[in-house]
């Protein structure tokens, strides 16, 4: 009884870390990174789900996207304007409202996982450039463009849609 006991202990020590990590893994399979360095070392980076859309996931015009299903997450380690709003240092949820003709970028300083976005606590907005991407992308793709230096530009492709809007180093 005891060398049962003793097997099954020495054994969930070994397998629960193995199927925890596989299971992280697959979470970890679907989010990516995108950054951006400015001149003095500062960083920005936004944090993105680029699973395969489902039709839920779609993004509909005037509505607020969660590609993936879950918001994205901005991190920067300095102030930031965005469309003449302040942003301090710190981490955020970033949501997207497409149209037809117009996308807005929203940070929002909600970031509790799986929390439903609260208008009320947006701190920035943003209308983006938008532009038609030759090769469309089969999921959300996101990057940074060091355009000055003191700016980084955001970009998000999706579909044949290349959107874009300009953070700035305070």
């Amino acid at each position: 009884m005891r060398v049962t006991i003793c097997f099954a202990f020495l054994l969930s020590l070994f397998v629960f870390p193995i199927v925890v990590a596989a299971q992280q893994g697959d979470a970890d399979a679907h989010t990516a990174t995108a950054f951006c360095d400015f001149t003095d070392n500062q960083e920005v980076s936004i944090r993105y789900s680029n699973a395969a859309a489902t039709p839920k996931d779609e993004p509909r015009n005037g509505r607020v996207w969660l590609p993936g299903g879950s918001a994205m997450t901005l991190f920067t380690g300095v102030g930031l304007t965005l469309n003449n709003s302040t942003i301090p240092a710190g981490a955020y949820s970033v949501y997207v409202i497409p149209n037809k003709k117009d996308w807005t970028l929203i940070v929002n300083k909600n970031v509790t996982p799986g929390a439903a976005y609260d208008e009320k606590q947006d701190i920035a907005r943003s209308p983006m450039e938008l532009g038609e991407v030759d090769s469309p992308p089969k999921q959300l793709q996101v990057s940074f463009a060091h355009s000055a230096p003191k700016q980084c530009s955001i970009r998000l492709y999706y579909g044949k849609t290349g959107a874009f809007a300009d953070f700035k180093e305070q």
